[in-house]
């Protein structure tokens, strides 16, 4: 797999006026634009994100609806039952709700987590069965899953249970009947308002207008909520669950990071603990860290666990959860590792780069828990949209990543004959089928992505924010780099290019395995060190070279200097050799 070089070209014109308007550096200036942010006024609510620049949440489609509902249920005192999902998304809106519930007054709320291996994703009908069985509910109030599920939502009404659906995924046609849907995606247009928030945004949304009710109505409890306490969970569902770090997600996470560095809940500070995660947490930290552990839980067995650990009462208890979902997560990537070599190894054997513009692989003995996981990393290693599946007997369920330029869940509705369920975003979707129609399915997939895409499209795109000389890359450059941060989905890391470099003393492999690699390289004025991380199949840069890389600071020993990530390399021009383009298999279109 080789990267295309993609070195941004942003209009000269705006760039300066970027730069001087904003009191900023050519380069800085050059990242804004790229971004998307073309006026001083878009770069300035940008670099200053604050939580006085959120909309009112009652600008959401059906808020209004909703809201009156849970005041009216709390009023009467009815019994709500909060319907989760088992992931970090679902157990942190879960856990934000049942907090702000209790907080201003309504009657004990219940929570239902499905399980994903014996009741799958969202308001299936058996998970439905048993959560009326067990709390005989007046409202079910559905966070993270319920776009799609109108049977369901049907058969709750003719009980004379009301439905409330909070969620972000792709609505069916037609939606369900449910009492009220808060989702971004009912407000049409090109761009909604708040279409880049995740379930856990959508929740904090819900407690602002709650709480904005109660303070109207003069309640007590509603004048002593802060708000901001809840970020924290705010900021691990969104990071987590891979929406863009745009718009009011970037208000959301900055602040949410802010919190969840002092957060006040025992379970997180455990965890954190655990994770071995120090005081500067970022979103490196809840994505690899953090989430991870929290996924664990749901993803073989039930996310009570992990939904204990936030509302957790003391440290020591918190400490315990945390260490069984470290565990947990342990496990879990045991089985992955062992499914991942399964899985590469056979779509190794049968891939034709010619023929297979999609993967589809299902298998008795794969765990449906960890099929996501799987699926990235078939698909960071093939770079195709990929579909990995598990068994359940009779139904199968799958999960699916895809690349840049394919909607996954929009051809999955192309395939609706042949699933049983399916839902999800253009990134990412999941899935239940019958073995039987595994076959006509994948080739039914594989005809809609050669139909969508050209040969082009499958080559990972490597996405550089300017060329620059190496003396650029200086402690105070890259301090005002960090303005971007958080960075993430829609807003990536700095990426940049240095060309006509040489080493300075051979590089050297290094690691346990010899699987990384030290270079020193100069541009003649400028001497730094790069880090070539997993490169162990790669052939290291020769001769003169151009170098792709994320700028770094590396913080060792109290000393602080600049690093070069090297994501990619090839010939430089004065080499005579044509360009072409080499990278590591460990790289893909996250970079883009």
């Amino acid at each position: 797999m080789r990267f295309k070089w993609i070195i941004q070209s942003p209009n000269e014109a705006v760039i300066l006026k970027l730069q001087r308007k904003l009191g900023v550096s050519n380069l800085l200036a050059r990242c804004i634009y790229n971004r998307g942010l073309t006026t001083p006024e878009q770069a300035s609510v940008f670099l200053h994100p604050r939580l006085r620049d959120l909309k009112d949440p009652m600008l959401l489609p059906n808020m209004e609806i909703m809201t009156n509902r849970l005041w009216e249920a709390r009023e009467k005192q009815e019994k709500i039952v909060i319907f989760g999902d088992y992931d970090v998304d679902g157990v942190t809106s879960t856990a934000l709700l049942i907090e702000i519930f209790e907080r201003l007054g309504f009657s004990r709320p219940e929570v239902y987590l499905p399980h994903r291996l014996e009741e799958g994703y969202g308001l299936s009908q058996s998970a439905v069965i048993s959560c009326v069985e067990r709390f005989d509910p007046d409202v079910i109030l559905a966070v993270d899953c319920g776009s799609t599920s109108v049977e369901t939502i049907a058969w709750l009404r003719n009980r004379g249970i009301d439905v409330l659906v909070l969620d972000h995924h792709q609505i069916s046609d037609p939606p369900p009947e449910a009492t009220a849907i808060v989702n971004p995606q009912l407000t049409p247009g090109e761009n909604p308002p708040f279409i880049e928030l995740c379930s856990a945004g959508l929740a904090f949304k819900l407690a602002h207008a709650l709480t904005k009710i109660g303070r109207h109505e003069d309640l007590e409890q509603a004048h002593q909520i802060d708000l901001r306490l809840l970020l924290d969970l705010v900021a691990l569902g969104t990071v987590a669950d891979l929406v863009p770090l745009s718009g009011e997600n970037r208000i959301l996470v900055a602040k949410g990071l802010e919190c969840l560095r002092r957060t006040h809940r025992n379970g997180l500070a455990a965890l954190k603990e655990v994770a071995q995660v120090g005081e500067n947490v970022g979103v490196f930290e809840v994505g690899f860290q953090l989430s991870p552990r929290l996924n664990a839980a749901g993803r073989l067995e039930n996310a009570q666990d992990a939904l204990d650990l936030l509302r957790s009462g003391s440290f020591e208890d918190g400490l315990t959860l945390a260490q069984e979902l470290d565990y947990q997560n342990r496990e879990r990537q045991r089985i992955e590792k062992l499914m991942s070599d399964e899985c590469v190894h056979k779509v190794r054997d049968e891939f034709r780069i010619d023929e297979h513009f999609a993967i589809v692989e299902g298998n008795l003995s794969w765990h449906v828990g960890v099929v996501g996981i799987v699926a990235s990393r078939v698909m960071r290693t093939f770079y195709r949209p990929t579909i990995i599946i598990g068994s359940e007997g009779d139904e199968w369920r799958g999960s699916g990543r895809s690349i840049e330029g394919f909607d996954l869940a929009a051809a999955l509705r192309e395939c609706d004959d042949l699933l049983i369920r399916h839902g999800g975003h253009a990134m990412a979707a999941g899935l239940s089928i019958h073995p039987k129609n595994l076959d006509k399915f994948r080739e039914r997939l594989n005809g809609i992505a050669k139909r969508e895409m050209a040969e082009a499209d499958l080559r990972p795109r490597l996405r550089l924010d300017a060329e620059i000389p190496l003396e650029e890359m200086n402690l105070d450059r890259l301090l005002e780099l960090n303005r971007l941060q958080p960075s993430g989905q829609a807003n990536p890391r700095v990426q940049l290019v240095a060309t006509e470099l040489r080493h300075t003393r051979p590089p050297r492999r290094i690691g346990h395995d010899q699987q990384h690699a030290k270079l020193l390289v100069t541009d003649g004025s400028t001497t730094l060190e790069s880090i070539w991380w997993n490169c162990e199949d790669m052939e290291l840069p020769q001769g003169t070279f151009d170098l792709a890389f994320e700028p770094l600071i590396n913080e060792f020993n109290g000393r602080k200097q600049v690093q070069l990530k090297l994501l990619d390399w090839r010939p430089a021009k004065s080499s005579g050799s044509p360009p072409v383009e080499l990278s590591s298999s460990s790289h893909s279109q996250s970079h883009s």
